[in-house]
């Protein structure tokens, strides 16, 4: 090797230890001297940081009332290191507990994630302003101990509690999963709360302070350069009318169903009923667990939130989609005919109430033949275009599925179920293959057998059929903060498979149905209004466990819809006797905001509908 070549290699070793040396030199310098940074990390073992609860967003009706609002409460923080010995029975008087359960504070303390004695730690959750006024007076006499303030939701109007839903604390799922939370901080679980969480909840600020060894505040850190300060959550403004919404829930009252009503324009839901249901100021406070509890074992379920989780059969409200379908397929047309004579008479059998026959489409509304409709579905199903059965229920439920029914609406709550339209692939498991026929499923005429909706889908159904064929995803929450726009998919519109041609001849058997004179035959006259006209349809829901279910929907005024409505009320029989004066109710509250039936208002509000559960026909 040449003395020239080792010379080289001399200069380039010498230079690569020398870039690294410089390297280390200029980055050590960075680190002590320009980048507080690493200095902050170092120190991090003698800094207490202090977290700024943000303030939740507040949520408002349509028409600008408060709904819920926040109020102050403190947890009860403690340094186990610094308490001294102190008079147990004194302490808990200060705050309003037993001795016992400052017993159990401090043993729950030390199985807390994290635990320390040198932190400060909750001891005692959610105390009232009073209580902990009463108790900072005396707080000198109880060094380590210390409130912090928190906020927690306050119900102005005890209704809609399916709706808004509740607040609680975060579990350690929700902790290893999302950053954001820590040990102790508070999270929608239901309701709005939950689909909004992300607006509602803000952001965290956090004051840090320099402590000493044993955990005392010695002031802040670098004067508050690294503090930051909490963002308050956005307020959601509702599609909810809290007056109709409280106006459904007395005439609930002591009847187990639910009401949903719709502006059919929209798709913004102006009232949504599930009864039994519960004051939502249970659910906030120390009471929270004790309470949840109670609701979770009623036998009445009204944590259940039945308007979007119940699937009920539709019953004979189901006919104007069969009738839709009729005409739409060319398998009927409006004056097409059939007599009745107290029933369908073919195979097993459907039976029917008594009318004048022969009648025509809009007549079959009107009274809610059952023949009639027997008749529609087998020919729907063994329309002989088709080919098969098989395929005649595929034509069937593809139109079905058309109005919302069989799968989730895409409404801005949690938990929406998306009911049943059964398919071929379910009776060929059932019956096996090629081993059933139109008659064998003729239930599905008369909205009964293996269909099932939830209260939601029905009223967004009379929704579809109030704007002739087409309808908007039904939503609760009309703006966020300051933004006047929501997810566009609430804005989209989506038509059915029937033409709009075909709506008015169901629209029309409707409004027989509620204005027909006298003696007419129309099946749900109790719910017409003098000044408003009510198109609408009953529906007795049978029930193998008990007294069937009482069913009606309707839109008005008929040639301005300006809402729909869904009413069903379990085990109360007939849908005139009970659903439709509900429904007409409403419509008369929600339009006019006055009741000119005092007498049809009392015979509801007096109902108690509860001993009918369970019982048999």
């Amino acid at each position: 090797m040449s003395l020239k070549l080792q010379t080289d290699r001399h200069f380039v070793v010498s230079g690569i230890v020398v870039l690294v040396l410089l390297t280390i030199v200029i980055k050590l310098f960075y680190i002590q001297v320009i980048d507080s940074r690493y200095k902050f990390s170092a120190q991090n073992n003698v800094l207490r940081y202090v977290t700024q609860y943000p303030v939740r967003g507040l949520i408002y009706d349509r028409n600008g009332k408060l709904l819920v609002s926040n109020k102050v409460v403190y947890d009860l923080l403690v340094v186990k290191r610094l308490v001294k010995s102190f008079d147990t029975t004194e302490f808990a008087n200060l705050l309003d507990i037993s001795t016992d359960q400052v017993r159990e504070a401090f043993t729950s303390l030390k199985k807390q994630r994290g635990y320390s004695s040198r932190k400060a730690m909750v001891l005692l959750k959610q105390l009232p302003v009073d209580v902990c006024n009463r108790f900072r007076e005396q707080l000198f006499r109880y060094p380590g101990f210390e409130l912090q303030p928190r906020t927690v939701r306050k119900y102005e109007r005890h209704i809609a509690a399916h709706m808004l839903g509740y607040v609680g604390e975060v579990d350690e799922n929700t902790i290893n999963n999302n950053s954001y939370y820590q040990l102790g901080d508070y999270i929608g679980i239901s309701g709005l709360e939950k689909t909004y969480e992300k607006e509602l909840r803000g952001k965290k600020g956090v004051n840090i302070y320099m402590v000493d060894v044993h955990n005392r505040i010695k002031g802040p850190y670098e004067n508050g350069k690294f503090d930051s300060v909490a963002v308050e959550g956005k307020n959601l403004e509702t599609t909810i009318d809290a007056d109709l919404q409280e106006y459904g829930e007395k005439l609930m009252v002591n009847k187990i169903g639910s009401i949903v009503a719709i502006d059919p324009k929209t798709g913004e839901v102006l009232a949504m009923v599930t009864s039994p249901s519960y004051d939502p100021s249970l659910l906030v406070g120390r009471e929270r667990a004790q309470n949840f509890m109670q609701l979770q074992t009623d036998s009445l379920k009204p944590i259940f939130n039945r308007s979007i989780m119940a699937l009920y059969p539709p019953g004979s409200t189901f006919k104007v989609v069969n009738a839709l379908i009729g005409l739409q397929e060319g398998i009927v047309h409006p004056y097409t005919q059939y007599s009745c004579a107290g029933g369908y008479t073919v195979g097993r059998g459907v039976g029917c109430h008594i009318h004048r026959s022969p009648i025509n489409l809009t007549e079959a509304i009107e009274m809610s033949c059952n023949t009639y409709f027997c008749h529609v579905f087998r020919n729907i199903i063994d329309n002989p275009e088709y080919g098969s059965v098989e395929e005649g229920l595929n034509v069937w439920r593809k139109h079905v599925e058309s109005f919302g029914y069989g799968h989730k609406l895409g409404i801005d709550l949690p938990n929406e179920l998306g009911g049943i339209v059964p398919s071929t692939s379910f009776y060929d498991k059932y019956f096996r293959k090629g081993g059933w026929s139109s008659l064998t499923i003729i239930s599905l005429a008369i909205g009964q057998g293996e269909l099932s909706a939830t209260p939601l889908q029905m009223a967004n159904l009379v929704s579809t059929i109030a704007n002739r064929g087409y309808y908007l995803t039904p939503h609760i929450v009309k703006s966020i903060g300051d933004s006047l726009s929501i997810d566009e998919k609430f804005s989209q519109m989506h038509r059915t498979t029937i033409d709009s041609v075909w709506y008015n001849y169901v629209i029309e058997g409707m409004d027989m149905a509620v204005n027909c004179e006298p003696g007419g035959g129309g099946t749900a006259r109790i719910a017409a209004l003098p000044n408003i006209r009510i198109c609408g349809k009953t529906g007795t829901s049978q029930n193998p466990h008990g007294k069937d279910h009482s069913v009606f929907f309707a839109f008005a005024p008929k040639d301005d819809p300006k809402i729909a409505i869904s009413v069903y009320v379990e085990n109360a029989g007939f849908g005139a006797t009970w659903a439709a004066p509900i429904a007409s109710l409403m419509i008369e509250k929600y339009l006019t905001d006055s009741i000119s039936r005092p007498y049809l208002e009392n015979y509801i509000l007096q109902a108690n509908l509860l001993n009918r559960r369970g019982k048999t026909k």
